[in-house]
């Protein structure tokens, strides 16, 4: 054996207690800024036949290297070796076999641990490994580094690499190997390039956070053929972690899954189980422990119901659009055969992650289906009217319905700079509940405010849409604001956290399809439908009558979709009209 001039042998047991590796304590001149426990860059060692084949057998395996040299901090026994249950083994298989990889798994189970494990013996057998640790929030992150460093503090000196950086946020190695950690964002790792991404508690990250961060790690991920992507995560609801997870399921997309369930945890049985439940909850454990997806508790639309729906894969994006079915044309010249659609819009109120939303339903027969679906935090009221014609006027000239309580202005310019003639109105004149309409009266206003009484309905019979089978659900967005929609107080809104801006959109929706207007736009009776053409006709014939103000009060009724007034008197011509069309 080969000794250094300096320092003196230590004793290095590796778990199974094969062989016994002499190992050396280096002078303090040779520490990394006089951590005893670290050597510095450039430090020469010499190595004896031992350690050179204990290294090539540690580099050839992560499992040996973690189960023999990681250490841990335990609650009862202190600092003390790593020892590995055969899931746990299994987990840094799938990790070093697949470039992609997605672990469900519940709390306590030494994920990150296992993780860390891996993750330290990337660093220190491939050079120039560039690794990045990303968790919901920036201090996890950096307690999962500092577990990193704990483990390599205490590694033999003939394994280590020589320190460059060392503090709470990243560490390098004199091998070129970097390791760093943020909390996950679309920021965190942009403009860099990594050999490694480990994302944990991944379900507890905002799904709108999540997808912008994807959408920007993506390419980073997609610029090497050997980089990676370790996905861990105990489950949170239904949101990109659970979609990631499901379509991994279905092969829809490259990620190797791997679940652990509480019973692969020696110790962990029935009366474990039952103990666990009495001091939390059932459906707490259902989550944490049985690795289930569910939703908020007290959700508008069931948890039963919420489990059976399927969500799609768009077709097509457009602008932000994501597109679930193109509008079908059936006929040139028999416009009876297009199909009819209806747009509804949430208007953004400028607040936190607020965004504008709005949902394409096809109408033209039960059930409902939606068909397309836009949400957008960026989007500005001056831009948003030429994104909601556009889409419009691609759907078949659909009837749109925007939402005015915030931002009158979006409503406005559809009506006056674009002149767009399938804007639904709302009639509030003679202190009556509003009312949808197409016409122009007294009391009519651009659009529709989102009052209690209106939010009720809307919520009522979206409730009964879905979970009658009358609107089909087709994009996960939506879906997954749909598992966060819950009940507060005595009304519903997203959980804290989440958002509701596509959700809102279809109760303005399931609102408008309690209308009688609605219901005669979507009537299919072919009588009806022409007297309704040929009514519509006249009116576009004749032009309107000026409404003179006399100081008087005026009662105004809703018919076919359109004001009349109400004279003096018994028999109307409103109510002549309505006669007529029930007869049809």
């Amino acid at each position: 054996m080969v000794k250094r001039g300096r320092g003196r042998p230590r004793k290095i047991q590796p778990v199974e207690e094969r062989i016994e590796i002499e190992d050396y304590e280096i002078d303090s001149s040779d520490t990394y800024r006089d951590n005893p426990l670290l050597k510095k860059a450039g430090v020469k060692i010499e190595y004896t036949q031992e350690q050179i084949d204990e290294y090539i057998r540690c580099a050839k395996d992560p499992i040996y290297f973690a189960e023999n040299y990681i250490k841990i901090v335990n609650v009862d026994e202190g600092l003390m070796k790593f020892r590995m249950w055969p899931f746990q083994k299994q987990m840094i298989k799938t990790y070093h076999e697949n470039r992609f990889s997605i672990t469900k798994c519940p709390r306590q189970v030494g994920k990150t641990t296992t993780s860390v494990a891996y993750l330290l013996w990337l660093v220190l057998f491939a050079e120039r490994q560039n690794v990045a640790v990303l968790a919901n929030k920036g201090s996890l992150a950096r307690d999962i580094l500092a577990k990193f460093q704990l483990a390599y503090e205490n590694l033999p000196m003939f394994l280590q690499q020589g320190v460059m950086v060392w503090n709470k946020g990243n560490v390098e190695l004199e091998n070129g190997s970097k390791i760093m950690a943020a909390s996950t964002s679309s920021s965190a790792i942009r403009g860099g390039s990594f050999n490694c991404v480990f994302l944990d508690e991944f379900a507890f990250v905002p799904n709108n956070i999540a997808e912008e961060f994807f959408n920007s790690v993506y390419p980073v991920i997609s610029s090497g053929k050997t980089t990676k992507i370790i996905i861990v995560s105990t489950p949170n609801g239904m949101n990109l972690f659970y979609k990631l997870w499901m379509d991994a399921i279905n092969k829809k997309n490259n990620y190797k899954t791997f679940e652990i369930h509480w019973s692969m945890v020696p110790g962990r049985d029935e009366a474990w189980k039952e103990e666990t439940i009495r001091n939390t909850s059932e459906r707490q454990f259902r989550q944490e422990f049985e690795t289930e997806f569910l939703g908020s508790s007290n959700t508008l639309v069931s948890g039963y119901k919420l489990q059976t729906i399927v969500y799609r894969d768009p077709v097509a994006n457009h602008d932000m659009m994501k597109i679930y079915e193109h509008p079908v044309k059936e006929g040139i010249n028999d416009a009876k055969s297009d199909h009819l659609y209806c747009l509804c819009v949430d208007v953004s109120e400028g607040k936190n992650l607020d965004s504008s939303a709005f949902q394409v339903i096809d109408i033209s027969q039960t059930p409902y289906k939606q068909v397309a679906s836009y949400a957008s935090s960026s989007i500005t009221p001056i831009l948003f009217p030429t994104v909601i014609y556009n889409a419009a006027r691609y759907y078949n000239d659909a009837y749109v319905l925007v939402e005015i309580n915030n931002n009158p202005q979006v409503a406005d310019s559809l009506h006056a700079d674009f002149e767009y003639e399938n804007l639904w109105k709302v009639f509030t004149g003679n202190k009556k509940p509003q009312q949808l309409s197409a016409g122009f009266a007294r009391g009519i206003q651009m659009g529709l405010k989102m009052s209690p009484q209106v939010k009720a309905i809307g919520c009522s019979n979206l409730k009964t849409l879905i979970e009658g089978d009358k609107l089909l659900i087709n994009d996960f967005d939506t879906y997954s604001e749909l598992t966060t929609f819950e009940q507060q107080k005595n009304s519903f809104a997203a959980a804290l956290g989440a958002n509701d801006d596509l959700v809102m959109s279809l109760v303005i929706f399931a609102w408008a399809t309690t209308q009688q207007y609605f219901k005669e736009i979507v009537n299919h009776d072919i009588r009806k439908q022409i007297q309704l053409e040929q009514m519509n006709q006249v009116d576009e014939d004749v032009l309107p009558a000026p409404i003179i103000d006399d100081g008087l009060e005026h009662e105004f009724d809703m018919v076919g979709g359109d004001m009349w007034e109400v004279a003096d008197g018994s028999p109307t011509y409103a109510n002549f009209i309505r006669n007529r069309l029930e007869r049809l």
